[in-house]
């Protein structure tokens, strides 16, 4: 219907400046359509997919049927085994997260196995992690802390661990 019309190459670092903005103004779409439009002209940005990234769990609040396989769809693109492990964790955490503040759903639904999926993901990047940066280790313990906050989170049967994990 509409053909999308090519960001220039010398645009990139100015629209992901844009980008970032329109994340702390909570406008998540507006963010990732521009992150799209880098990636469509620099496939392998890795600021433009981390970004993208957080973009896609920004919008999980509102909406987490499918944009948790968006998200995870896009890991493998990502150049390390840290950020790789990492925005694994920011993904469970966050759909973890999306799901105590969800109005109706049963406040044990799988909410349990994302966060420690999370801490799982967590502990793997902070095994390979660059000299001085411990932000697995501080997103690790946020996700304690809210397990410690939420002592009604209990893992589910194991039975129904596979299709919670699966959504």
């Amino acid at each position: 219907m509409f053909e999308l019309k090519p960001l220039s190459k010398d645009a990139i670092a100015s629209a992901l400046v844009k980008a970032e903005r329109y994340r702390l103004l909570n406008e998540a779409e507006e963010a990732e359509s521009i992150c799209l439009d880098v990636l469509a002209v620099e496939p392998g940005n890795q600021s433009a997919l981390t970004m993208l990234i957080l973009a896609i769990t920004d919008q999980f609040r509102d909406d987490v049927s499918g944009n948790v396989s968006r998200a995870q769809a896009l890991l493998p693109r990502l150049e390390d085994d840290y950020s790789r492990a990492y925005f694994a964790g920011i993904i469970h955490e966050r759909r973890a997260k999306a799901g105590l503040h969800q109005r109706g759903l049963e406040p044990r639904t799988g909410i349990y196995e994302w966060l420690t999926a999370a801490m799982d993901d967590y502990e793997r990047a902070a095994s390979v992690r660059p000299a001085g940066n411990d932000d697995a280790i501080l997103r690790w313990n946020a996700c304690a802390r809210t397990l410690q906050r939420h002592p009604h989170l209990q893992p589910v049967p194991e039975e129904r661990t596979h299709a919670i994990m699966s959504e």
